[in-house]
């Protein structure tokens, strides 16, 4: 008996192969949806059945709702798998599949909306205990309330936008006479964005540790924490370079932090694999930031330390099965460092780089894992986000993890017409000292960006 007859993938690229692989080991039947530009890419090679759901605007392809359900239901999948992106973390989106009795594989369309708005989310964890830098809860009312606030808690505050993601709908504000431009000029990119233009502020710390814990809970109030992820190494909020566990966190912090991250996310009534977010500061203090309510694109380093895999265990959390794992079966060994290979040219300010593949050749040997949908060959289109793959090395130790990952960079070849990728950036990385000794933090690259993109 499997725990789904058939998923419906509803996204695309190195995530719609990533749960088609794991849907193939538990035996369960995939449907992979694709725009018209994507009608060559490998989800739809691998999936047992392919249903083209638009033109290659995400819009009206894979943001489309009503094209997705109708794809689910003339295949007869009886759950939707979003991925990351898209409408992973649209609590409309959960309710359409219910009402449609398909499962959505994730949290409830409840849960997303507290969850998926920064503001309730900060408000749920600070009554369950979770630590807030200095700054609001409620969005902002006001211009005013905004440099109120910001007066009184200090220089330099973060606007963020309520319903944002993805490192995007956030502006850094150093210098008071900046903050009224900054206000309306986040305002309206959030209501662009995220049709919400709801806004909140905190105090920004400039040399923090991002910081993140796994959880994964069952629905029936149980769950584990897996540990953390350091996601320090980034450019203007997107992650480049992620690791687990985090050189800056000790055997007691970890417990803490964990057990912290998991009291607020079951008493939020979260169900599946999240990701609760932190910032570490230099007095190595935690501080509550967001949740994501979905699988993360770094949730690979999580799967090698562990050997849990996390796509697996959202089949069952979502299928209703009671969490067969317990705190004490969680040991992590060793450490996992992962690279984001983008389709981009770092010297040209990181502007994605289209083209067709002619030459595509993925590192090999122990312990290393590439997630991936390209191929010799393959269109790396303009259309989408230019994550191309996923380059995952395993050590015994941090550094052994490091120097595998140093020379699966040096192995891996992707060129083609017009492409440019960020191998060469990720290599420069994973050999740099202040990253090697584990300094890196959120303004590492910030500060060393002209020198590394040289």
């Amino acid at each position: 008996m499997t725990l789904f007859d058939k998923v419906l993938v509803a996204n695309r690229g190195e995530i719609a192969v990533r749960v088609i692989r794991t849907c193939r080991r538990l035996g369960i039947r995939t449907v992979a949806v694709y725009s018209k530009a994507d009608e060559l890419s490998l989800p739809v090679r691998l999936a047992d059945e392919a249903v083209c759901v638009g033109p290659a605007s995400a819009r009206e392809s894979y943001l489309h709702i009503p094209n997705i359900i109708g794809a689910a239901l003339r295949t007869g999948a009886d759950a939707i798998h979003p991925g990351y992106g898209f409408l992973s973390e649209d609590p409309y989106f959960a309710e359409i599949c219910a009402d449609h009795g398909i499962t959505f594989i994730g949290p409830s369309a409840g849960v997303m909306d507290v969850l998926g708005d920064k503001s309730s989310a900060r408000r749920v964890m600070r009554e369950n205990g979770l630590p807030l830098l200095p700054g609001t809860v409620e969005p902002l009312g006001s211009y005013e309330e905004a440099r109120r606030i910001a007066d009184d808690i200090g220089y330099p505050v973060i606007l963020k936008a309520a319903a944002g993601g993805g490192g995007r709908g956030i502006t850094v504000v150093r210098d008071p006479a900046d903050l009224f431009d900054a206000f309306h000029t986040t305002r309206a990119s959030a209501r662009t964005l995220f049709k919400d233009p709801s806004l909140y502020l905190e105090k920004y710390l400039e040399s923090a540790r991002h910081i993140e814990v796994q959880v994964l809970c069952d629905s029936h109030g149980r769950g584990v924490h897996l540990g953390e992820r350091d996601c320090s190494v980034q450019r203007r909020n997107q992650k480049l370079l992620e690791e687990a566990p985090s050189p800056a966190v000790d055997e007691s912090l970890r417990r803490e932090i964990g057990e912290a991250a998991l009291r607020g996310a079951l008493e939020a009534g979260y169900q599946g694999v999240g990701t609760m977010e932190f910032l570490l500061d230099e007095q190595n203090r935690f501080w509550f930031m967001e949740v994501n309510t979905r699988i993360q694109v770094e949730h690979p380093v999580t799967e090698a330390v562990t050997g849990i895999d996390l796509v697996a265990e959202q089949l069952h959390s979502a299928a209703g099965e009671p969490l067969a794992l317990r705190q004490s079966d969680i040991e992590p060994v060793g450490h996992a460092v992962e690279c984001r290979i983008n389709a981009e040219d770092p010297a040209r300010g990181f502007v994605p780089t289209p083209g067709t593949l002619h030459n595509y050749r993925a590192p090999g040997g122990p312990w290393v894992r590439v997630d991936t949908h390209c191929h010799t060959g393959a269109v790396v289109t303009p259309h989408y986000d230019s994550l191309v793959a996923k380059l995952v090395c395993w050590g015994p130790d941090r550094e052994s993890a490091l120097d595998r990952t140093s020379q699966a960079l040096r192995e891996f070849e992707l060129e083609g017409n017009g492409v440019s990728s960020t191998i060469g950036l990720q290599r420069t990385l994973v050999e740099d000292a202040v990253l090697r000794d584990g300094g890196a933090t959120t303004g590492f690259l910030r500060a060393r960006m002209p020198e590394f993109a040289g």
